[in-house]
């Protein structure tokens, strides 16, 4: 005879937060099942003649033995995984570098780099060809773009000029290794008219690494925009109608991004009285960044330098010192960002030629 007490009192409590199934589900596999799948992996690793001792083998090892009920390959995993008797290691993900980061002063805010890049492969309805040339600066967010039928050394360095005269002078300036922007590749010691604007200006040109990727986000990144926001965005009938939609992008990006220029580092101003003259003897600094071959040395300006055979296929900035007729090698690590020691030192004397470009 039952308590009515009792009856009432479990009349009283709440079950709705508790599951309506069995406490232990139906498909759980067995206690003993899985001591026998621990038990053969601690045996397979210690004895295993592959030395195989994951999920797929101990299913093996299972069969072997005619063991009953048998668990699945996808089972023994899941086992393996809720016991925590997993071996893999999950990859590291370490903080990216700051930007900037193999130049010292800019990663530290103090100096401002200026990234410019060729966007070709553009063609207008009635077969018109179209290149434009865009800028980025990294601190700042400071943009421009220069659309043109084509690209050529000439018109990439009144670009420059005409860019720096409006907004001042970046300490750095990076770009690929297009041949319009560092010169011709086949020739040894070969500096192009670029460059040497850049050097009769003070400006230090830094080239980016050959399929490297990171060291041209900035400026990729706003060659994607434009792309998207100028180029396919609207249908342009003429060169002149392209180069007005982007003048309207490239003014209103400007104006988004006032308070990010207004707090970049500071700009040189332009020389009042400078006038190019491409025929004087270079002088300044140059910074190529490359990667090591298989022997540790680097091959720059159509030189092979031998650097160091324990830092081989590793990133490296070579500042080339054309007043000091030196080449400084400094090792680059992504992983250590800070930490840029100088590598060696070689000299290197820049020619005495006129320039043909």
């Amino acid at each position: 005879m039952g308590c009515p007490g009792r009856r009432s009192a479990l009349g009283r409590v709440e079950w709705g937060d508790r599951p309506s199934g069995p406490r232990q589900p139906a498909n759980r596999v067995p206690a003993s099942t899985e001591e026998c799948i621990l038990t053969t992996r601690q045996r397979l690793k210690d004895t295993s003649a592959l030395g195989e001792f994951g999920d797929a083998a101990i299913h093996r090892e299972l069969v072997a033995q005619g063991y009953c009920p048998l668990p699945s390959v996808r089972t023994i995993g899941r086992v393996l995984l809720r016991r925590g008797a997993l071996d893999g290691r999950r990859r590291v993900r370490r903080p990216a570098p700051p930007p900037g980061w193999y130049l010292p002063q800019v990663a530290q805010g103090n100096a401002e780099l200026d990234s410019f890049d060729i966007v070709s492969g553009l063609v207008i309805r009635g077969r018109i060809d179209v290149e434009v040339l865009n800028g980025i600066s990294l601190h700042g967010g400071l943009v421009e773009s220069w659309p043109r039928s084509l690209i050529t050394a000439r018109e990439a360095f009144q670009a420059l000029r005409a860019h720096w005269q409006n907004v001042g002078l970046p300490t750095y300036a990076q770009f690929d290794n297009d041949t319009r922007f560092q010169g011709a590749h086949q020739f040894a010691d070969s500096i192009g008219r670029v460059i040497r604007l850049c050097l009769s200006l003070q400006v230090i040109p830094v080239f980016a690494p050959p399929r490297e990727p990171g060291f041209q986000a900035a400026i990729e990144s706003y060659n994607g925009r434009w792309q998207a926001k100028v180029w396919a965005r609207f249908q342009h009938d003429s060169l002149l109608a392209l180069q007005i939609q982007s003048s309207k992008y490239v003014e209103a990006c400007r104006i988004r991004a006032a308070l990010r220029i207004e707090a970049a580092p500071p700009r040189a101003p332009f020389p009042k009285a400078w006038q190019p003259d491409l025929s004087l003897h270079p002088r300044g600094q140059i910074i190529f960044l490359r990667r090591t071959n298989p022997n540790g040395s680097l091959n720059l300006l159509g030189h092979n330098f031998p650097l160091d055979p324990l830092w081989a296929h590793r990133l490296v900035r070579s500042e080339v010192d054309l007043d000091a007729k030196l080449i400084r090698f400094y090792a680059l690590r992504r992983r250590e960002p800070n930490h840029q020691p100088l590598l060696a030192q070689r000299p290197y004397r820049f020619p005495h030629r006129p320039f043909q470009g």
